[in-house]
């Protein structure tokens, strides 16, 4: 039966009920004088399950059965089994075989859900019947379930045999890599895995040319695989020579890259700029020796972490580096700190991000003393109607603790608490003390009098 059928057949029984309540007669009504308007989401609706062919129906009972028998998310699975209609192909009792050779690389149900709810292809079983040894014939004991799914998808998606990673993890160890480390690599940069042996090899011989051991290249890599990455001719060569132009020896370069890897995560230029921005910066000079305490490379780095992370939530580069300008005190505090006040200013004050500029000063004081109980008074006397005007993220870090305490805590004494031990603003000498100046008071007799009197009638 057409769409058109089903819709005039439906119609045609409400009008007879209609008719049977009084209504006009039904005679005169033909099919071809109705015209019904579908709403378009209704025809797509229907299209979609129309796809879908009768055989399908029967697996697709048995197969919500077997997933959620895995653990699989039930919210989740609908969205998936229609997303993935490949599925519907097979047969429950070959996907489920696939589940337990995944569940024999790796027993953990996290594993098994992760790697098929990121690439469902991977529960075809013949691909799976012949990586299940091939995974175990790679020779790395130990390795984590998260490169056994990065090795999976790849192999997926790529058409991969396990011969071929085979002969890739065997080319890794004869660098001299350490088996943690090719474990690390395979879940950081599983793509290692398809290039040839000459790319990564370039990586390896920069490093030994700037004097770094193969023992100590093993700890690079397992540190920071990112540099495997990295172009050798258009990024790494150009970043050492850069870091030689501004006056370091190879054996300072060698010192920090073995102490912080992530060193030659560094732009082209980008020690140049966070150097000269130090230089220029005017401050204290405790702040100053503090920030060069451990020499300008070290500076630099840690600099361009913090533009980094103001960079990460969506500051532009420039303002990034006038922010620290700003403020450097920035540089000495740690990341973390800096990303809570960050986190705070955004999502529970419903600052933007772009006040920082405006206000550097709100990431040079501290969260815990000056932010998170000047933020709860505010929001207390805003709720009851105390503030008329709304207050600027400049009056709330700016004020002085002794001006905010008199203009927002004193006069509300429901507040005090609030404010914490910050609201008790400390007089010069203790509450009390002059009572301990007052000379002693002594009980005065007749006796005493007389002889106060006697003395002073002796007086010349």
């Amino acid at each position: 039966m057409g769409r058109g059928q089903i819709v005039y057949s439906t119609l045609h029984k409400v009008l007879c009920l209609a008719h049977s309540r009084g209504s006009a007669p039904l005679h005169h009504i033909t099919k071809s004088s109705v015209f019904i308007t579908v709403p378009p989401f209704q025809i797509q609706n229907f299209r979609c399950f129309s796809k879908i062919p009768a055989t399908h129906h029967e697996n697709l009972t048995s197969l919500r059965n077997l997933f959620h028998r895995y653990a699989f998310p039930p919210s989740e699975l609908p969205d998936f089994l229609k997303t993935n209609e490949f599925l519907l192909d097979s047969h429950p009792s070959e996907i489920e075989k696939s589940f337990r050779i995944l569940m024999s690389l790796n027993p953990s149900q996290d594993f098994l859900v992760s790697t098929v709810t990121d690439c469902p292809r991977v529960l075809h079983l013949e691909f799976l019947e012949k990586w299940h040894l091939g995974i175990k014939q790679l020779g790395i004991y130990g390795i984590t379930s998260m490169a056994i799914k990065n090795i999976l998808q790849i192999a997926r998606k790529s058409g991969l045999n396990p011969d071929g990673v085979y002969r890739c993890i065997n080319s890794l160890k004869g660098l001299g890599f350490s088996e943690g480390t090719i474990t690390r690599v395979l879940e950081t940069m599983p793509m290692v895995i398809t290039w040839s042996q000459d790319k990564t090899w370039g990586k390896v011989e920069l490093l030994r040319g700037i004097g770094i051991q193969t023992r100590e290249i093993d700890k690079v890599l397992s540190l920071f695989p990112g540099i495997l990455a990295f172009g050798v001719e258009n990024r790494l060569k150009p970043l050492v020579d850069e870091f030689t132009d501004l006056g370091f020896s190879l054996r300072d370069v060698r010192r920090e890259v073995v102490r912080e890897p992530r060193i030659l995560s560094f732009e082209n230029g980008e020690l140049t700029q966070c150097l000269e921005m130090l230089r220029s910066l005017k401050c204290r000079a405790s702040i100053k020796e503090n920030i060069f305490r451990n020499g300008e490379f070290r500076a630099g780095y840690e600099t361009k972490l913090r533009v980094d992370c103001l960079r990460e939530h969506g500051l532009m580069y420039r303002d990034a580096f006038t922010v620290l300008w700003k403020e450097p005190r920035v540089i000495l505090y740690k990341v973390e700190d800096m990303e809570k006040k960050i986190e705070f200013l955004i999502r529970k004050m419903m600052f933007d991000i772009e006040c920082l500029v405006e206000v550097p000063e709100y990431l040079g004081v501290s969260f815990d003393k000056q932010i998170v109980p000047r933020y709860n008074v505010i929001e207390y006397l805003r709720g009851k109607g105390g503030i008329g005007d709304e207050m600027g993220l400049r009056n709330l870090v700016k004020l002085s603790r002794l001006r905010f305490y008199n203009m927002y805590v004193k006069p509300y004494p429901e507040c005090e608490e609030i404010y914490g031990r910050l609201a008790l603003v400390k007089n010069r000498h203790p509450a009390g003390m002059w009572k301990l100046f007052r000379p002693k008071q002594y009980q005065e007799t007749d006796d005493d009098v007389a002889n106060i009197k006697s003395f002073v009638k002796s007086l010349p």
